[in-house]
């Protein structure tokens, strides 16, 4: 078996290549395993060289050196490759997806990464692009992807870039007109933002809905419509704690595996804190999967 570090420059506040490169190359000669490690030197690249590394053949764990974005790409490549295994080498500003366990300040930790469980994950297909944790469309895609015009400000890290970026977006506007369709029902009308959960963590610690459960094969979305400036700060702050049933006036919490949304014109998609734009967004729960491994005795459910 094969350990493939890919290390992501651009994550977190600073670059980190040389100090993840100076911890595996010590505890992987230690081990005295077959390792690789490979720097991503653009947008995109973590995926193709994920994949690459999957068409092989070869059994392979693929660590995601960096932070949620980089999950996502190093994920992106392994997709459907049953030889292929992914985790992430936490670095990056948010870390968010593997707040699910209970000790994600474990996937810090290299010796305990390599003495790993493993688990199928599922995977969200939102248009031409996968995900593995958490999309969304509107205000709040905004946020998230502004984040990391932040994220390097000195003080800015983790939920306080969240928060600067959330004061940017609100005084730009709060909603838009969506046609949002899903297990059969139509909402059309002016909405702040729509969330697709796979996974439960992101935006440096939101936690939208507690219970998603990303093994489950089902999606779990809130449509939320549009709210005036001074209800924002309340909005954010239950939304963030997982308290949406006390949304009911405003959002609306579905389960599914699907759901279309139609806008105006093309609008910002946060894909894992990565953006796109579309003006006909279509997520659902992808046919491919992920093995995803973590360290030994960890619990997600």
């Amino acid at each position: 078996m094969k350990h493939l570090f890919i290390i992501n420059p651009a994550a977190g506040s600073r670059n980190r290549t040389q100090e993840y490169s100076d911890v595996i190359h010590k505890i992987c000669r230690a081990r005295k395993v077959n390792y690789e490690i490979r720097v991503s030197t653009a947008p995109g690249e973590a995926t193709r060289i994920a994949r690459e590394a999957a068409e092989t053949g070869e059994e392979l764990r693929l660590y995601a050196c960096g932070g949620d974005g980089t999950l996502n790409e190093v994920a992106a490549g392994a997709a459907g490759h049953d030889n292929a295994a992914v985790t992430v080498f936490s670095g990056g500003s948010g870390n968010d997806f593997v707040k699910i366990f209970d000790d994600p300040k474990a996937f810090f930790d290299l010796h305990r990464l390599m003495d790993a469980e493993e688990v199928t994950f599922d995977l969200i297909r939102c248009n031409d692009d996968l995900a593995l944790n958490i999309c969304s469309v509107g205000l709040d895609a905004r946020i998230g992807t502004d984040v990391s015009n932040y994220k390097r400000i000195p003080l800015l890290h983790g939920f306080r870039a969240y928060a600067a970026s959330s004061v940017v977006n609100i005084v730009k506007g709060i909603g838009e007109h969506y046609v949002v369709e899903v297990n059969g029902e139509v909402f059309d009308g002016r909405h702040t933002f729509v969330c697709v959960c796979n996974g439960r963590y992101y935006g440096g610690g939101f936690n939208p809905i507690p219970e998603a459960d990303p093994s489950d094969g089902l999606l779990d979305v809130l449509v939320v419509k549009e709210v005036s400036r001074s209800q924002v700060p309340g909005l954010i702050g239950k939304y963030k704690n997982g308290r949406y049933k006390e949304l009911s006036h405003v959002a609306r919490y579905i389960k599914t595996d699907h759901v279309k949304i139609t806008c105006d014109k093309p609008t910002p998609i946060n894909l894992d804190g990565e953006l796109r734009r579309a003006q006909v967004i279509e997520m659902k729960v992808a046919e491919e999967k992920i093995r995803f491994f973590y360290p030994k005795g960890l619990s997600w459910k």
